[in-house]
């Protein structure tokens, strides 16, 4: 599938060199527990009583053994034992690696870890990545080796793992091994081929991330990360307790937009929300001017959006747990998702068909994501679960309504019933000067507000003198949020020395 989208990736200068390639496929036991006897001498647990995952470690051996012995202590302050590392095969003759991937590639083990006693399902998988997160943070803060840059844990999970790099995809298979060998079985993959867009390639930025893969691009990246940042000052969760400092930050710096997306979908599932609820919540349908939509749904995304902003953009998201897979499609449809299921219970999924060879008479159903829309395949039901079962099953789930009714609170409910004004006669002047007001400030910025009722526009450039280069003050208006201040003026206005006025 992955070689047939291969159009869909990026290179560099080097055809041999591609922005990034993976797989992503549930954990695959068979294949683990005889790798892990023959040449660890290891014999592991049952399905479920330990994880395992690629990591990414510095090529300078120092500075690797140190980020072993950060994770490994983490792993062992959140009571989960390391079981032990094993020097993943890779052949990057055979594949054919450029230049560039070489240089950049990191050294790359594998980890298996094993659960303590009565510690399983959700619970193990945030123990690891608690334990994961935390040691990420320290190894990179660590500023006595440059390689420390290169440590990244793919994936730490006892559901699933990924293979990835800064590939093409037709080297992925070639340059890892394992995913030849027979042994190896999934009941799920998951394949992406990625061109960067507002990150440089790079071996951790490769995709499939730990929990989705995207086609497309998250235009308000930087005003989500920020949220995302400004609410670490107030976060909690009961699963975490106190611990939860030691995920922060919870965006890992340096990331791409799906990067980003992947560690706040992460970061959700973990606290204890389910796969599609953070997904429904995270990218939403159109529900604001949608007066169809029934009211128990409508207030669901309602409130959602009081908890998150939605992250934008063109984008076909794929998703999973190892228990679920699924896809979602931006609310303006924008990129496109289509799938084939089979009569021998297959189900094909991807941006656009003939990825993978499939005899028209077994297929019994086919289709196209729509916008908003969301397709998601149960494993244990083994069944597709329609988008509109999905969403009616978490707006009945809670009482919604109830909630924005009885704990909502509107800035009109806390507006004195008399305005303070403030604009003493006496003493206007004198302020309108300590906070560098101007006539021009009178002329082409408050008038336009007050008399027309509109922004203040204008065609000019910002000419205002450098600080640095003025004797006169600043506004203090002029630099972040608005401030308070004994005068109104525009919130989003730049104030101009000389031709005019200009709102941004």
């Amino acid at each position: 599938m992955n070689c047939c989208m291969d159009h869909r990736g990026g290179q560099g200068y080097e055809k041999n060199t591609g922005d990034g390639a993976g797989i992503l496929t549930g954990l695959p036991h068979r294949f683990l527990a005889a790798v892990a006897q023959e040449e660890l001498g290891l014999t592991l647990p049952e399905p479920g009583a330990y994880g395992a995952g690629l990591v990414f470690l510095p090529r300078e051996a120092k500075a690797a053994q140190k980020a072993r012995e950060t994770l490994e202590a983490c792993l062992r302050a959140g009571g989960q034992t390391p079981l032990g590392w094993r020097t993943v095969p890779t052949d990057a003759d055979t594949a054919d690696l450029g230049k560039a991937a070489r240089a950049a590639m990191p050294h790359i083990e594998m980890l298996f870890v094993g659960a303590s006693d009565g510690v399983r399902g959700d619970a193990f998988e945030r123990a690891l990545y608690l334990a994961r997160k935390h040691a990420t943070h320290q190894v990179r803060q660590d500023r006595s080796h440059e390689d420390n840059r290169l440590f990244y844990v793919c994936t730490l999970s006892s559901k699933v793992i990924v293979y990835k790099g800064m590939l093409t995809p037709a080297q992925v298979f070639p340059f890892y091994l394992d995913l030849q060998d027979e042994r190896y079985t999934s009941h799920l993959a998951m394949v992406h081929s990625r061109f960067s867009t507002n990150t440089f390639p790079s071996w951790d930025r490769a995709q499939p991330n730990r929990f989705m893969s995207h086609n497309g691009e998250i235009n308000t990246r930087r005003g989500n990360i920020n949220w995302m940042n400004a609410r670490e000052g107030v976060v909690a969760s009961e699963a975490f307790g106190d611990d939860i400092s030691k995920l922060f930050p919870i965006v890992e710096p340096d990331g791409s937009d799906s990067g980003a997306f992947d560690n706040v979908l992460e970061f959700m599932l973990m606290a204890g929300r389910t796969l599609q609820e953070a997904i429904l919540m995270m990218i939403p349908e159109a529900w604001q001017g949608h007066p169809a939509m029934p009211a128990d749904k409508r207030a669901m995304y309602e409130y959602f959006s009081c908890l998150m902003e939605p992250w934008d953009g063109p984008a076909s998201i794929a998703f999973t747990d190892g228990h679920y897979i699924g896809a979602v499609l931006d609310r303006n449809g924008l990129r496109p998702s289509r799938f084939y299921i089979t009569d021998d219970d297959k189900c094909i999924m991807a941006s656009e068909v003939g990825t993978v060879i499939v005899d028209p008479a077994r297929v019994v159903k086919k289709g196209r994501l729509q916008p908003g829309r969301m397709f998601l395949i149960d494993f244990e039901a083994g069944r597709m679960i329609p988008d509109e079962e999905i969403k009616s099953h978490f707006a009945a789930q809670l009482p919604y309504g109830d909630w924005l009714t009885e704990q909502r609170i509107d800035i009109a409910e806390l507006s004195p019933s008399t305005e303070p004004h403030g604009f003493e006669p006496e003493t206007l002047l004198p302020r309108m000067q300590a906070f560098g007001y101007t006539v021009e400030t009178m002329s082409f910025m408050l008038q336009p507000l007050v008399k027309e009722l509109r922004d203040p526009l204008g065609s000019m450039g910002n000419d205002s003198a450098l600080a640095v280069l003025s004797d006169r003050a600043k506004p203090p208006r002029n630099h972040g949020p608005p401030c308070p201040s004994p005068v109104g003026a525009p919130p989003h206005s730049v104030q101009r020395r000389g031709g005019g006025a200009e709102a941004h």
